[in-house]
């Protein structure tokens, strides 16, 4: 599915195509509202895909993966916040 994310490393906003599956995505709705507003990470093109709860558009982190942050939702939270 084509999806709109933000690129740091680009400045911009840029489409890519992304497909959320169990196998390269976690998903964080079984944690309370207060799990950071992190609602998943995916894994995308040697990218990490971060999206929140909110409506705001889908990080994506060039060079990183679930793996290289634990799949924590809190070490992705801190990703959000040095790309805000």
């Amino acid at each position: 599915m084509e999806t709109i994310v933000y690129n740091p490393a680009k400045g911009r906003l840029e489409t890519i195509e992304v497909a959320l599956d169990p196998e390269n995505t976690t998903w964080f709705e079984e944690l309370p509202s207060s799990a950071e507003g992190i609602a998943s990470i995916t894994d995308v093109n040697g990218s990490l895909l971060i999206k929140e709860a909110s409506h705001n558009y889908p990080l994506l982190c060039t060079g990183l993966s679930r793996s290289s942050i634990n799949y924590d939702h809190r070490k992705a939270r801190e990703l959000v916040n040095q790309n805000q």
